[in-house]
């Protein structure tokens, strides 16, 4: 018997002629008056639609200020004045190994300054942000597996140094679907791609409908900002005859194959979601719907325009917004420290901006901003004036979203080198954000391969001590 027979492939050929199960599948999915039946429950079921919690939530939405590259805890938001103390000298204690060869400590050239009622010390490269510091909780013991980017990028993002796994943004999608089903609900916004590019923000294993949609926000253009959004060809009424007409054809084709195809699945959910998305995702894309004071707030350039966007997302019900500094690894200083400052300088007007912003409208409350970089940099020079990946040891930041602000939660070493009190690993900085979000990280799992997956593996512990 040849593999084709009249365009059937073999197994369609035996379902033809085995016992008419394919005339009783038809039969199945017409109604009594020769129309199409109602769609499987499979196609009829919306995969965004808000879901409940495990437990009830301190946050709903998440936005993560991703400084990809690496920023240095010891330069922003961990003074060490040690490191004055012993420049050039390379003691026993900071003779760790890093991604590369280094030398002695090298001290920060940026002068660090109380604020607040909490006096948290911040770099004079972040006045801004040290002006909300009270809202702030820094953790200052995070560590991460490997002090190379494309890994910790991955277990960032996803909570593993290998591709692929399903990103942080995804799992929020699966496990909470997401409040408005005329946008995206975990939205990627970078001016071109970081090292590593799409699998930082991929579905994986989890049905396509979670993935993440990127968008270049080097222009911020509402008609354009995602591109081939709008049919130019027919209006809206035909388009949702076209649609239509697929979705029945898709049904047929699902039926006969025992109701389920993800893939299948993902494509029907993703252009019924692009046909919803014309109107709205345009609506909230336009800044220039924004008061003069509001845009003045958050400044000039990309990163600014990207900080409005998020707060104009979360408002309209986005579950999850990421934002990356750049394209490639910007905040990847081997060379000269001192190149953070410019960095910092675009940022750190409108982080602050959206504190005060969210914090205004009411929204901080409800919305977890994380802040921080795939891993730190040594406190010891390379290259003369510049650091080193350093995965010992890191800062991060998170504010609103239910978590304490005006404190600071673990400590490193009297160098910066390594977490040595409290320490807070990437899996447990996961389980914490899941948890304030109402989900129980080790109960967040999706059968794979013969498995249960998880975003923190089999590690991560809640940090509880940070909530509020």
């Amino acid at each position: 018997m040849t593999p084709y027979r009249y365009g059937l492939t073999r197994r369609e050929y035996i379902q033809k002629m085995g016992t008419g199960l394919g005339v009783l599948g038809m039969a199945g999915i017409m109604a009594s008056d020769g129309t199409l039946a109602a769609a499987p429950a499979s196609l009829s079921d919306k995969p965004l639609a808000p879901k409940a919690p495990h437990f009830a939530p301190r946050a709903k939405h998440v936005i993560h200020l991703f400084m990809n590259g690496g920023p240095s805890q010891v330069d922003t938001f961990d003074p060490k004045p040690a490191l004055e103390k012993y420049n050039g000298q390379r003691p026993g204690n900071a003779d760790l190994k890093t991604e590369r060869k280094t030398g002695g400590l090298l001290m920060s050239p940026f002068k660090f300054k109380k604020y607040g009622e909490s006096g948290i010390e911040v770099s004079e490269l972040f006045p801004h942000v040290g002006g909300v510091i009270d809202d702030i909780c820094v953790i200052r013991s995070m560590h991460t597996n490997i002090p190379n980017h494309e890994p910790s990028l991955l277990m960032m993002n996803s909570g593993e140094t290998q591709p692929t796994r399903p990103a942080m943004g995804s799992w929020l999608l699966y496990g909470l679907g997401t409040e408005n089903q005329n946008l995206p609900g975990f939205v990627v916004l970078c001016p071109g791609k970081p090292v590593v590019g799409p699998q930082l923000w991929s579905n994986s294993f989890l049905p396509g409908i979670f993935q993440g949609t990127h968008i270049n926000n080097s222009k911020m253009d509402p008609k354009n900002v995602i591109r081939h959004i709008n049919n130019t060809q027919i209006g809206k009424s035909s388009q949702r005859e076209q649609l239509d007409v697929l979705q029945k054809m898709n049904e047929l084709h699902l039926q006969a194959r025992g109701g389920k195809s993800n893939p299948l699945e993902s494509r029907i959910e993703s252009m019924e979601m692009a046909f919803r998305m014309q109107t709205e995702a345009q609506d909230v894309f336009d800044l220039s719907k924004e008061t003069q004071a509001t845009r003045d707030a958050y400044g000039n350039g990309e990163f600014a325009d990207a900080c409005l966007a998020s707060r104009r997302l979360v408002e309209s019900g986005v579950r999850m917004v990421q934002i990356f500094y750049g394209n490639g690894q910007p905040w990847d200083d081997h060379g000269d420290i001192k190149n953070h400052a410019q960095k910092a300088k675009m940022v750190d007007q409108p982080i602050a901006a959206l504190i005060q912003d969210l914090k205004q409208r009411d929204l901080l409350k409800d919305t977890l901003i994380v802040w921080g970089g795939e891993f730190g940099r040594t406190p010891v020079a390379e290259n003369g004036n510049g650091r080193d990946h350093n995965h010992h040891g890191f800062t991060m930041w998170l504010a609103g979203g239910g978590v304490k602000g005006g404190m600071t939660y673990g400590q490193s070493d009297e160098f910066g080198f390594a977490a040595m009190e409290n320490k807070v690993h990437v899996h447990d900085l996961h389980a914490t954000l899941l948890h304030l979000l109402g989900l129980d990280h080790e109960q967040l799992t999706y059968r794979y391969s013969g498995r249960d997956y998880r975003l923190t593996d089999v590690h991560g512990h809640v940090v509880k001590d940070i909530i509020a």
